[in-house]
């Protein structure tokens, strides 16, 4: 498994310096007027708020308990909310709606079927050449983001470059093996054998 930090996939850092929600969390007038028209109260309306700014700050969707607890309390204090309300969906159904909302917004596309198939294209392409998991991802980010797709969570691109990257090594294992006469094949598995 690749570890999520040698990669470029989009996630909150440990630590926020404190000009970086005053960067990419202030919700502008449009957005807070937005967010209150599609919502129906406190909870949602941070909620709502919390998801655009960090879809547009990383590509994806957070869970809300991922959101840094500075993030969610810079947001609050942002948009004038009572002290403790909270980021809290009581239905998925809700979640589901107002991630669709935000998806709008800001221009992008849900497909997720499109979006594994552009990250295994590009992994693909890239796995003769490069043996990492974490450059294979990379790459498969970047075409990802270029398509104007919400990216898939990160264990889709893990799998995929671990899978296609074990199929590439064994087809390159196969070529050197069948260009092999058969004394250098006895001697390497003589080589083998002995070690």
């Amino acid at each position: 498994m690749t570890s999520i930090e040698r990669t470029a996939y989009p996630r909150f850092k440990r630590l926020i310096t404190a000009h970086e929600p005053h960067l990419f969390f202030s919700p502008t007038r449009d957005e807070l007027q937005w967010a209150a028209d599609a919502t129906d109260g406190d909870e949602h309306l941070l909620a709502l708020l919390l998801m655009l700014k960090s879809y547009q700050r990383m590509g994806c969707f957070p869970t809300l308990e991922d959101v840094p607890e500075q993030v969610v309390e810079f947001v609050r204090r942002q948009v004038e909310l009572p002290e403790g309300t909270l980021p809290l969906y009581r239905a998925e159904r809700t979640a589901k709606h107002h991630r669709g909302l935000v998806r709008k917004k800001v221009g992008v596309k849900y497909d997720q079927g499109e979006a594994r198939r552009i990250v295994e294209r590009s992994i693909r392409k890239e796995a003769a050449a490069k043996n990492r998991p974490a450059d294979l991802i990379n790459i498969a980010l970047e075409k990802g983001v270029e398509a104007g797709l919400e990216l898939p969570g990160f264990s889709t691109f893990d799998k995929m470059a671990s899978k296609i990257r074990t199929e590439v090594n064994a087809s390159i294992r196969e070529g050197i093996h069948d260009r092999m006469i058969p004394v250098q094949r006895a001697g390497l598995t003589a080589a083998v054998g002995g070690a």
